[in-house]
């Protein structure tokens, strides 16, 4: 059974935007080993939108940002939009349905599957159908922005904390009626 997990760079105070928070070498080969090892991930229309980005290649890519383009382009992605008409390689359109559609995926896929967008997770935690949280906490103040939790926090269990690169640290929850993963402190 697959596992679904939301992640994604986040301010101090609770704000996740791409354009104001740096990806160093560290963070970025982090994030570049992630998409490697997923099964797939499941996009909200603006996310998969932004994403896009690395559906064709730029001159000015290096080593690096060509392996993430390959990478994220082999992976299969499912989109859930009401106004999308259609999407791009490797993805396949979720208008209706979402919750059998998602349900479906996590019992006959293995591994993790991404979630992308804090409106997309938050309906899919609303069904209980997260079963893991990813906070890379940036030493930044926005003060404003799409938040991290697009509604009410759900009530969460800490399982780990761990450095990712020099100044990000990833915070991992699991749903607090869930069982899994170690105790705090013990990741």
């Amino acid at each position: 059974m697959a596992k679904l997990v939301f992640g994604m760079n986040q301010s101090l105070d609770g704000y996740v935007d791409h354009l104001e928070m740096t990806t160093g070498p560290a963070l970025f080969g982090h994030w570049l080993d992630h998409v490697r090892g997923l099964t797939g991930s499941v996009y909200g229309r603006r996310m998969y939108e932004v994403m896009r980005y690395w559906d064709e290649d730029l001159p000015e890519w290096g080593p690096e940002r060509q392996a993430f383009a390959a990478a994220w382009r082999r992976q299969p992605k499912w989109v859930v939009s009401r106004s999308l008409t259609s999407v791009g390689p490797n993805a396949t359109l979720i208008g209706s349905d979402v919750e059998a559609t998602i349900r479906g995926l996590k019992a006959r896929l293995v591994g993790e599957i991404a979630v992308s967008g804090p409106e997309l997770a938050r309906s899919l935690g609303d069904l209980g159908l997260i079963d893991e949280y990813r906070l890379y906490l940036h030493p930044v103040v926005l003060g404003r922005g799409k938040p991290f939790f697009a509604g009410p926090r759900p009530p969460l269990r800490l399982v780990s904390t761990d450095p990712v690169g020099e100044d990000v640290i990833r915070v991992t929850y699991v749903p607090a009626g869930s069982c899994d993963g170690p105790p705090p402190g013990h990741a």
